[in-house]
This record gives structure tokens, sequence and C-alpha cells, in this order.
């Protein structure tokens, strides 16, 4: 357990150290003038590197955008990727070899893009407009992913948590601190009415500690199935009889909806940002202002794309037609209903009105963050609450589960010796 949670920290402190180095050929300074709504959201979820045009710029977003389209090809799209789907472990690690070769790929195309659309938004954010300079700029940020993706695998495999999230989660925890201080300057720094700013600021405040409340209330909230086991005698041993119960979570998928969401509505305006007029007219320019997660055709695409995922991950994992057959097969059957078909009809019937709860919850959290911004009138890069928050919270109770999970093993080896 020392060794993992120590190996964490380790990689945590590299992605720190990484965020601050910046890509040759950028003059950081123009950059950091910029301001709007987009590149705010994705310099939250880089812990500031974006800001800082370092080499982790484009932070893990390539790669959770692979992993989707090699998700969705794998649901019998794409009749190879289907069958690794089915091949076990050895299957998944084909995938997995494919995705990050995919995601070098999105990885190039997404630096192109940014470099091209970040200098139209800030001109003379480039000291060298050659090829060259560009190609050199592309090749780091792209290592710089690709450096990110191997230290989120290696985190899974060798320290605690998921690692793509663990980092993702750090990259919030770190603008922790500048918003606030950003909400300082903005509510006593210059205002004549001090004790409105504060009352603001308790509201605040009360707002966080209800939805933290409200994301870990759901988050472990489950819905029990009791599953009986019929008597089975083998010999002159008696086995089964015993009850049990599935557990069903309010919202199985996590914040993993949210994380592809995220990814998949900023995509089209990265992409758009290499076609960008400066001018301001155009198709590029049309797809890169209406499809921001603050604007109102982004924000209803970021909703539906939440609602949507929440279904596909819960069905990923928990496939009623599966656990129907291991019922079966182990002579257990749910009371009242009979066990095969309508199993699975019930199983998948109550997980989805589960589901449909938890991906309003989702959708609610998410999107609540850019309403009680404008009202509250607080600056364009605060986000409170919503996203942030409930990645944080997801991953702080998975980690603990792993955590727990570890020590229980760490208790049973101490007992097996």
């Amino acid at each position: 357990m020392r060794r993992r949670v120590l190996f964490t920290l380790l990689m945590l402190v590299v992605f720190r150290i990484g965020s601050f180095i910046p890509v040759p050929n950028i003059n950081v300074a123009m950059f950091e003038q910029a301001n709007n709504n987009f590149l705010n959201l994705l310099n939250t979820f880089s812990g500031g590197a974006l800001k800082n045009f370092s080499i982790f710029a484009m932070g893990i977003m390539p790669y959770i955008t692979a992993s989707i389209i090699m998700q969705l090809l794998s649901m019998e799209v794409v009749p190879k990727f289907t069958q690794w789907a089915r091949e076990g472990e050895t299957g998944r690690r084909k995938i997995a070899t494919v995705t990050r070769y995919f995601t070098i790929v999105l990885s190039l195309v997404q630096s192109v893009g940014m470099t091209f659309g970040f200098n139209n938004m800030a001109p003379g954010l480039l000291t060298d407009q050659s090829v060259g300079s560009y190609a050199l700029i592309a090749i780091t940020l792209t290592a710089g992913t690709s450096l990110l993706m191997w230290m989120g695998e290696q985190i899974t495999e060798k320290g605690i948590g998921n690692g793509i999230s663990v980092i993702i989660m750090a990259g919030i925890v770190a603008n922790i601190h500048g918003g606030v201080v950003t909400i300082y300057q903005s509510q006593f720094a210059e205002t004549t009415n001090l004790f409105f700013s504060i009352l603001k600021i308790v509201i605040i405040l009360l707002v966080i500690i209800a939805i933290i409340v409200g994301v870990i209330f759901m988050q472990q909230g489950i819905r029990k199935i009791p599953v009986q086991y019929a008597k089975r005698v083998v010999g002159r041993k008696m086995y089964g009889g015993q009850s049990t119960h599935i557990p069903l979570k309010i919202n199985s998928a996590g914040v993993i909806p949210v994380i592809f969401a995220i990814s998949l509505v900023t995509f089209p305006s990265t992409i758009a940002q290499f076609w960008a007029d400066p001018t301001g007219v155009g198709v590029a320019n049309w797809i890169y202002q209406n499809f921001q997660i603050s604007a109102p055709l982004g924000m209803t695409l970021y909703a539906l794309l939440i609602l949507g995922f929440t279904y596909f991950y819960t069905f990923v994992q928990m496939n009623p037609v599966q656990m129907a057959e291991n019922m079966k097969k182990n002579g257990g059957y749910i009371p009242g209903i009979r066990p095969g078909k309508n199993t699975e009809v019930y199983i998948t019937r109550t997980l989805t009105r589960l589901t449909l709860a938890g991906a309003l919850f989702l959708m609610v959290i998410s999107i609540l963050p850019f309403f009680f911004t404008r009202l509250a009138n607080l600056p364009s890069q605060i986000y409170i609450g919503g996203t942030t928050l409930l990645i944080v919270i997801g991953v702080v109770l998975d980690t603990m589960k792993q955590i727990e999970s570890q020590m229980i093993k760490r208790h049973y080896q101490g007992f097996m010796k």
C-alpha cells in the first residue's frame, strides 16, 4: 500500500512539473491575455497547463476521445474490434494497443489545430511561424499527451485508483487556489459593499456543500435486488440455499459519462480552430462559437451526450443478459420472477429506471455551474461545483474503495501466512 501511494504521488509530481514546462517557440505572455469560456474550461481540466502552453497543454483528452471511439466501434460496428472485445483479457490488450496509436494520431491533429487556432486568438503567440516550428510544437504536444497516457496506465497498474481519472482530478485540484484568488479579487478587492460580498461568498459555500452532499448521496445510493439460490445435493453435501442480493447503483457509470461528453463536445471546436478566420465569419468560426459548452447548442449536446453515455456505459458494465444467464446456471432466481428471459427483462427494466435518475442528476450537476456563475456574477473562468466537483468526488470515492480493498487483501495475506 505504501509503495502504491508513493508511486501515485510521484506520478502526480511529474505531472505538475510538466505543467510548467513551456512548448518551444511560444510567447506565453501573449497567450495568458486570451480569455474565453472554452479556454478557461479546458484550462481547468489541464491544471493550468493550457494557460502555460506547456508540454501537457492538451491534457489527456485525446486519449479519452480515442477510447470513446474504440468502445463505440466495438459495439457491432467493426467486426474485428467486436471479436476482440469478446476475447477477454487478450482482446482488451489488443484494443488498448490500437487505442494508443489512435491517440497519437488524434493528438497530432488536435495539436496542429490548437496551435493555429490559438495563434489566431492571440496574434504573436508563435515567435516563429515556419513549418518546422509548427511541426516541433505538434510533436512536443503529442509527446506530452503520450507521456500522460503512459503515466495514467502506470498509476492504474502500480498505484492507487484509475490513473486517467486521478490525473484529471489532480489538474482540477491544482486550479482551486487560482479560483479562490480570483473570487477574492472580484468580490473583495474592488467592492464598496463588504456585507453583500461576504453574504455572496457564504451562499457560494453553501451551494458547494449541497452539491457535495448530493453527489455523495447519489454515488453511494444502490437498489438491492434479492436473489435466492436453490438447494442442491451433490453426493453427501448440500450446496446453495442462501439468500443474497444484486446491488444496482443509481449511478453505475460514475464520472466517466461526464468526461466522455466533455471530450466529444470540445473536440469539434478544437478542430474548427484549424480553419478559423480572424475576421470571425465562416463555418469554422460558427462551429467554434456554438460547440463550446457555455453556448446553448454546445450545452444541449453536452447534456444529451451525458444522458446517452450514462446508459451506454452502465449497460456495458452491467449486462442484464449475462447476469440472468449466470444466475440460471448457478440455480439462482429473483423471488417472484421466472429464471431466464423474465429475469433479464426485470433487471433491464430496473436498471433503466435507476440509470435515468442517475443520468438526470449528472446532467443537472454538470450544467449547473454555468447558470450559477452568471447568476452570482462571477468571473467567467470560475466554475462553481458541477463537473469539477463531480469528477473530484467520484474519483475520491473510487480511490477510497480501492484503498479499502487493498487493506482487506493485506489482512487476508497476513491470515494466510
